[in-house]
């Protein structure tokens, strides 16, 4: 791609850098990936406290306890755990052949691609530009980060403190606005790995298509949690509502709707207020509740809400609180009643609006998800061994959490990602390795094998030999 803007011709040359540089080492060992791990993890959290600092400052307000929970404390464990298994990773994986190949032997040798592009959203900038990095420097490459402009202050920070760290040629991030977004998702990387919305998830895939550069794109959709008929109800709504406020439920895994047993609708409403006085006590002054991002989300979440309302849905606060524009506090509401063609129960929510969906039997609940796009997450809160067996076969989600959310995001060892309207692929972990790995297949023959007895000419052997091998 050429173009005559100076962040774009930039970012040009610095992919031709990395892969220059690539290709003169492209197989680090695994105590090379070690050091860069280490390195990566060392400087993110010697900083934690200034990137907290620039975090709030971006967001307008975000407890530092809250950005050191769901960010900071994630890409230590996602480190460690690489750090305690990737040596074994990289190492080639022997595999069976069958017994006409005999003797010859077949592996898998895994290797870095290359140079990878990293897309990073805003919600959660630290960890979803260090995760995947996570992942790509265990498998060897090198990386270009893109950064959200949505966070100025902490995009602007992170990229000094890599190129600190990192050689350019090794690590770089790189700061601009969608047009250079645009521009990064039409580089010839390696691997490009998106985060963000479904919407410009097709623009990325498009723009990647130009070079069938394989991509990652972690999207998002309507996540459900399910109360079902056998579960603790204080705990569900309990567990729900704590995973919906987090970062004012601003996260790709938020719960964005409930299903409940009908009749309960009420009970949810009434428990989810108890629940909002625990977490967020006096809740116009309190702290811990994170801000809207910026006034154009603010201004879509309180339309949302209106022409909710205005289409006969009803709105039920759950503070003693107002939305309050000036500070982009938004207090979560639920809403109950909420027609389906309604642009709430179409479009992720992104923030702390909760529709509440009443339900008449598991077999409806089951029949509701699925009639819709497979989700980022899905939710069961169940007692019944069998109904969660049901749930657990009969859907599709990226992601499931049985009697809680969000906490299959902070497993490092599972595979994090979407399925149709709400992603491809995945990383974290193993399965993060491979993402950024190819997995060569090697097929070594043997000095001595059968490989002759099968050669032209045709004959009465060949074909007695075809004969015994495809006899069932």
């Amino acid at each position: 791609m050429k173009n005559d803007l100076p962040e774009i011709a930039a970012l040009e040359g610095l992919l031709r850098e990395q892969r220059a540089a690539y290709l003169r080492a492209p197989y680090p060992s695994w105590d090379q990936r070690a050091a860069h791990l280490k390195a990566l993890r060392d400087v993110l959290l010697d900083n934690r406290d200034a990137l907290a600092d620039a975090m709030h400052a971006d967001f307008g307000n975000r407890a530092k306890e809250e950005i050191l929970l769901a960010e900071f404390l994630l890409v230590k464990e996602e480190v460690d755990g690489a750090l305690r298994h990737g040596r074994r990773w990289m190492t080639a994986q022997p595999r069976a052949t069958n017994k006409w190949l005999l003797p010859a032997r077949a592996k898998i040798v895994p290797q870095p691609l290359g140079v990878v592009g990293i897309i990073v959203p805003w919600n959660y900038p630290v960890l979803l530009a260090a995760g995947p990095l996570i992942s790509a420097l265990t498998a060897g490459n090198r990386a270009i980060v893109k950064m959200s402009e949505l966070t100025p202050r902490t995009s602007m920070l992170f990229e000094q403190l890599i190129a600190q760290t990192f050689a350019r040629d090794h690590i770089a991030v790189v700061n601009g606005d969608a047009t250079l977004a645009a521009a990064f998702s039409a580089q010839p990387f390696d691997h490009l790995l998106f985060t963000g919305s479904t919407k410009v998830g097709h623009d990325v895939m498009r723009a990647a298509a130009g070079h069938l550069t394989p991509v990652t794109l972690e999207l998002g959709g309507k996540s459900p949690a399910i109360v079902g008929p056998n579960a603790r109800f204080d705990h569900a709504v309990d567990s729900i509502i704590a995973g919906k406020t987090l970062n004012a439920g601003q996260t790709c895994i938020a719960p964005d709707y409930v299903l409940v047993p009908r009749g309960k609708e009420q009970a949810f409403i009434e428990r989810a207020r108890v629940r909002m006085a625990r977490l967020y006590p006096d809740f116009t002054h309190n702290r811990d509740y994170t801000s809207i991002i910026s006034p154009r989300h603010f201004a879509r979440l309180q339309r949302l809400a209106d022409e909710a309302r205005e289409q006969g849905a009803q709105l039920h606060a759950l503070t003693d609180s107002m939305a309050d524009a000036s500070t982009r506090r938004f207090p979560l509401v639920a809403v109950t009643q909420a027609p389906d063609a309604s642009t709430l129960m179409q479009e992720e929510i992104f923030g702390p609006l909760l529709p509440v969906v009443p339900y008449d039997s598991i077999d409806d609940a089951i029949r509701y998800v699925n009639a819709r796009p497979r989700p980022l997450s899905l939710y069961l809160y169940e007692e019944d061994k069998a109904a969660i067996a049901r749930v657990t076969r009969e859907t599709i989600a990226g992601g499931m959490c049985v009697n809680e959310t969000l906490m299959h995001l902070a497993c490092e060892s599972l595979p994090f990602g979407g399925v149709g309207a709400s992603g491809m692929g995945a990383y974290h972990g193993y399965e993060g390795f491979v993402t950024f790995s190819k997995m060569k297949p090697v097929f070594t023959q043997a000095r001595f094998n059968a490989r002759g007895l099968i050669a032209p000419p045709y004959g009465k052997r060949v074909r007695a030999l075809l004969a015994l091998m495809m006899r069932h």
